[in-house]
């Protein structure tokens, strides 16, 4: 009876509740194997990285293999990571998704960003006395939203819609490429959900049809901000008033800050970051925040026009959110006569 060997890809997962940034998060993995004849269910308990040979033999209509982590702090959330199915006939298949964000744990990407997908199949026969499952696999691509605000926490994947599928019947590697995501969301700059892809086996007289391999990729939306407490065009006499920052959706990983620089708006102009404006994001999921700015003066210290822009660099580069231009003039100046007495 075979038995298979686990290897464990490192796992880095980020807390997901912003609300107490103090505390560390745990997180307890393992694998459940899953004998599709018998029944029978069995977890292991595993590293964050490794390889270790299961306890149980390959069944002989085939195992399905799941990789699990658990988040133990309160609330306890739960995060499947991978799967595999090993049977006698069964073709080798690997997903693997790229982007141009280098998170580790779940591949991500932002809403008007491209991703491309690696499909790897090898194992396939072609005889002509060979079983039809062993001939061929079909690659399918799913697509969910989270809807409003959501996190993909405890999401029920059954629900998921299947936009294409292919049956593959030759060994080999081959890469698709997709401008931007499919997650469906009228407004295509705030969709929010996660695309799949899946390669399943075909049914035989031993096994029913199972995933062979699968990987996803969460989609997150695109920020926007804005500016309160200085108008377009003000003309600032004395202290600068005090700023309010708005902003929605920024992405998990970025530095989010207000620069200021004389004259009129440029674009990749290198400014100076006004104090307590900085903002650094190391998330798994979008933040919203709303930030206070005050006590900013010296930032500026020369009379005319000077602009203000708020700013965000994520993985895929620096986008301006918000800007506005005002005018300082803080001379002061006296009319008066001077006249003699004699």
């Amino acid at each position: 009876m075979k038995r298979h060997v686990f290897r464990i890809t490192p796992l880095i997962i980020l807390a997901t509740c912003p609300a107490a940034p103090a505390e560390t998060a745990e997180y307890t993995n393992f694998i459940r194997q899953f004998q599709t004849t018998s029944g029978v269910q069995w977890d292991a308990s595993v590293a964050a990285n490794g390889e270790q040979v299961s306890q149980l033999g390959v069944d002989k209509g085939g195992s399905r293999f799941e990789l699990w982590t658990f988040l133990t702090n309160s609330p306890t959330t739960s995060y499947l990571l991978d799967t595999a199915f090993v049977g006698t006939y069964i073709p080798l298949a690997a997903v693997t998704i790229h982007s141009e964000d280098p998170y580790g744990p779940i591949p991500r990407t932002r809403a008007d960003r491209m991703f491309s997908v690696d499909i790897a199949v090898n194992g396939l026969l072609n005889g002509a006395n060979d079983p039809v499952s062993a001939k061929s696999v079909n690659l399918m691509r799913h697509v969910q939203s989270y809807g409003s605000g959501g996190t993909g926490v405890n999401l029920d994947r059954s629900q998921a819609t299947l936009l294409t599928q292919a049956s593959v019947a030759q060994n080999g590697s081959r890469t698709l490429t997709y401008a931007l995501t499919s997650v469906p969301g009228a407004d295509r700059t705030k969709v929010r959900g996660e695309e799949c892809f899946a390669v399943f086996s075909l049914a035989d007289y031993q096994a029913p049809v199972a995933q062979i391999d699968s990987s996803y990729i969460q989609i997150w939306p695109v920020a926007d901000g804005s500016l309160a407490g200085l108008t377009q065009a003000q003309l600032i006499r004395f202290a600068l008033p005090q700023l309010t920052i708005t902003l929605n959706d920024l992405y998990p990983s970025s530095t989010t800050y207000v620069q200021a620089y004389q004259g009129n708006p440029q674009l990749g102009v290198t400014g100076t970051t006004l104090p307590g404006s900085v903002l650094v994001l190391n998330e798994s999921v979008p933040q919203s925040r709303v930030l206070t700015i005050k006590d900013y003066d010296a930032v500026f210290d020369h009379e005319g026009g000077w602009t203000i822009e708020l700013l965000t660099v994520t993985p895929f580069g620096t986008d301006r959110l918000a800007y506005l231009s005002f005018e300082i003039d803080r001379t002061i100046k006296v009319n008066g006569t001077l006249t003699t007495h004699e």
